[in-house]
């Protein structure tokens, strides 16, 4: 397998994968042994990424050593986090409403799946708002926050931190010495896991195909079709425009994040690449700073195939159920979401809690998502890979924003990687 990159390997895991989820379909028994497989895999990129965000940001943040540019970077990002994921959002709407995913299908024809958890989750966040989220930034325990992986109050600690380091000026450096080792031996850690992703893929998809089947998934094809027409439609349009304004050829970006964008696709994680975003970024040109802040803070802020989805969802249900949505009630649940995608970050499962969340306050029947649970995680997977796209792309706008992206790293890296001949 030396001989193929590691895109092609984890394709190989995925097609493989699917053909034995779909030999064993219902079958139990194919997931007591592949289950452990996929586990031990998402296990070891949990193991690292914490480790990765703390380290690059704390190097990065102390590097800048400003707390007022820094202030600026935050703002800039959430800002344009908030207009990127409102243009998801109108554009989810107004593809529902063209294409009618929803109309004409018969409740009877759909299985239903149990929902239960993602309720039990709704029912702990509460009334966990916008503001709320802002509280939560801030930990109480730095050490409960790392073991429950929550990832803004861990970003928010280390920005602190390297503010810390950087003011100490020269004691600090033995710190930063270390932090930056750190961050080159966990980049090391990553490459080795990477060598295990095509198996882990293999084990997850498996598994995810054997419990769905194939033929699930045709009564709700209309709107499968349509939600990664829509996830297509916006990497390459939205956020190609986008790129095109900062001078980066969305093709190009597309080609260095290939096998990422495969591993996402097939894991429906994007935590499973999250050092490789890091990493890849900062070959590409991007500052170490911003990359190192604005990349894990989007993993909260700039879901973009996520809120994608959960407008096209939210009247695909309401369609099921023959609601009539007026443009005020579909205004009302622009705003709703826009709040609630951002004040349950972080929470397993987010796409559907938002839902759950969300739909009752605007008047559509919340129990319509156990008909389309069942398919859910093939939906997931389009939607990680636009999150995964969104946020590499984003570390890019701010480098250039701030007027720290090096083109010259760019080219090279490019060349390197033969997606632009060398001269």
């Amino acid at each position: 397998m030396k001989k193929f990159g590691l895109a092609w390997q984890i394709l190989f895991g995925l097609v493989v994968g699917v053909i034995v989820g779909a030999i064993f379909y219902g079958n139990p028994t194919i997931e007591t042994y592949l289950k452990p497989i996929g586990d031990v895999f998402i296990r070891l990129i949990k193991m690292i990424v914490i480790p990765i965000v703390i380290a690059s940001i704390v190097v990065g943040v102390a590097g800048v050593g400003d707390t007022k540019k820094l202030g600026k970077l935050g703002g800039k990002t959430i800002l344009y986090f908030e207009i990127i994921t409102t243009i998801a959002l109108v554009l989810g709407l107004l593809l529902a409403n063209i294409f009618q995913p929803g109309a004409g299908i018969k409740m009877d024809v759909l299985q239903k799946t149990d929902i239960q958890k993602y309720v039990d989750t709704t029912h702990q966040v509460g009334s966990h708002g916008f503001a709320d989220t802002f509280v939560n930034i801030v930990p109480s325990n730095l050490f409960e926050s790392l073991a429950k992986g929550d990832m803004l109050a861990i970003i928010f600690f280390s920005v602190m931190f390297g503010l810390g380091v950087a003011a100490i000026g020269e004691k600090g450096k033995p710190v930063l010495t270390f932090f930056h080792g750190v961050s080159e031996a966990m980049f090391s850690v990553t490459n080795q896991i990477m060598k295990f992703a095509p198996l882990g893929v293999f084990a997850l998809i498996g598994v995810t195909v054997s419990k769905f089947g194939i033929q699930s998934l045709i009564p709700l094809s209309k709107l499968i079709i349509l939600v990664y027409a829509a996830m297509i439609f916006f990497i390459v349009v939205v956020l190609g425009i986008m790129a095109r304004i900062v001078g980066i050829n969305i093709f190009h970006l597309f080609r260095v994040l290939k096998d990422e964008i495969i591993l996402a696709y097939s894991t429906a994680s994007s935590e499973t690449v999250l050092p490789k975003l890091i990493e890849k970024m900062q070959k590409l040109g991007c500052s170490k700073a911003v990359t190192s802040f604005v990349i894990p803070t989007g993993y909260s802020f700039n879901l973009d195939g996520s809120t994608l989805y959960q407008a096209i969802a939210a009247l695909f249900i309401a369609q099921l159920y023959g609601i009539h949505m007026p443009i005020s009630a579909q205004i009302t649940l622009l705003l709703t979401l826009m709040v609630t995608s951002k004040g349950i970050a972080g929470v397993p499962g987010v796409s559907f809690v938002v839902l759950l969340a969300t739909l009752g306050a605007v008047g559509i029947p919340a129990e319509g998502l156990a008909f389309i649970a069942g398919v859910d995680r093939i939906m997931d997977m389009a939607r990680t890979v636009v999150n995964v796209f969104g946020n590499s792309l984003a570390a890019i706008v701010m480098s250039k924003w701030e007027k720290e992206y090096d083109k010259d790293k760019e080219t090279a890296y490019l060349k390197e990687l033969n997606i632009i001949p060398s001269k």
